[in-house]
């Protein structure tokens, strides 16, 4: 990675630069820690953020995420870290108040170019209503920027990623096919339409989505980003359910269904496929529409469990700011395999 000429250039960006889901599992399968009855939600459940109990009516949500660049813009590469770093708080269903900046940059590199970045996400924070309120920096060989964030919640409301219920709706915010796109776009392939669409979906903040969904019965919550829509799902799942999702219902951004059928996939779609494939049974030889759903999403959508009867006018609600919502599926009682695809 190296910036000149006022862009940045990464072969590995966004979300899929992270670890993969079986090394990181491993790890933390090995890390033990004293039980605090405040920490409502930790690492053990793979949720999306921390929740700590601080009194009756207030619990403390915290979380953070950075990367590497995925796209050349500094500015919309700070806008994109910003809004997926946000996004773990929205998953919660919590209220974003405060972020750091965390920010790894060549001290020999142009400054204007880390000031771009930091101003985009600083916009990206405002937009969401909260503040900017400090950070920490180290001098690195190559570009990383993110946030750490804190938000607040009722104890009561919190959307955890597991409590899916059988009989709820599986609703998705966002479509599917950014990190398809965005390996498109390293070796010149991506059209300025796929590249249009896949940057509009990553700046596009979960606020509203997280917000209207208080006004439904919503069982569980997740937002979709490294780890793909299966491998997310599957942390959706608890060992008594399973989930049936309709291929034909899924949302994707055009261009990456063709890119996916010219193998412009990712190694993190790989690694994806890897560790969820065998509690997949898919029913459709449909190759392309097996890559979106493994797909590593930068900044993806919010991914609801619903109760059945309040799927379609939630939809609705959420079609107003998220025009690529959909129900794509839902929640079964625990079969052979964790998710079925038809």
């Amino acid at each position: 990675m190296n910036a000149k000429d006022g862009k940045i250039y990464c072969r590995t960006g966004g979300c899929g630069a992270k670890l993969g889901p079986a090394a990181l599992s491993s790890i933390l399968s090995k890390i033990h820690q004293k039980k605090d009855p405040n920490l409502l939600v930790g690492f053990d459940s793979s949720d999306d953020a921390a929740v700590y109990k601080l009194s009756d009516d207030i619990a403390v949500v915290q979380t953070l995420d950075f990367f590497p660049p995925m796209v050349d813009d500094p500015y919309i590469f700070g806008q994109i870290a910003a809004a997926n770093a946000l996004s773990d708080i929205y998953a919660m269903g919590a209220k974003f108040k405060s972020a750091l900046n965390i920010v790894c940059f060549p001290e020999n590199e142009d400054l204007n170019i880390l000031g771009k970045i930091i101003e985009g996400g600083s916009d990206k924070v405002a937009e969401a209503g909260g503040s900017l309120v400090g950070g920490h920096s180290i001098n690195d060989d190559s570009i990383k920027y993110g946030l750490s964030v804190t938000g607040v919640i009722n104890p009561n409301n919190i959307y955890q990623n597991n409590t899916a219920q059988p009989g709820d709706c599986l609703v998705l915010t966002k479509p599917l096919g950014v990190g398809i796109i965005m390996s498109a776009n390293n070796i010149g392939y991506a059209s300025n339409e796929a590249l249009d669409s896949a940057i509009s979906s990553m700046t596009c903040l979960n606020k509203q989505a997280s917000e209207l969904s208080h006004k439904y019965n919503v069982n569980a919550c997740t937002d979709i980003t490294g780890f793909g829509l299966i491998a997310h799902l599957i942390e959706m799942l608890n060992k008594d359910t399973a989930a049936v999702i309709d291929n034909k219902s899924i949302p994707f951004i055009k261009d990456a269904y063709d890119y996916a059928n010219e193998f412009y996939i990712t190694a993190a779609g790989q690694r994806n496929r890897n560790f969820a494939g065998n509690n997949v049974k898919f029913e459709i030889g449909d190759f392309a529409i097996q890559e979106l759903v493994f797909d590593p999403q930068t900044s993806g959508g919010l991914l609801f469990s619903v109760q059945h009867d309040h799927a379609k006018k939630f939809v609705e609600d959420l079609s107003r700011y998220y025009p690529y919502t959909a129900i794509i599926g839902h929640v079964s009682k625990m079969d052979k395999y964790k998710v079925i695809v038809k």
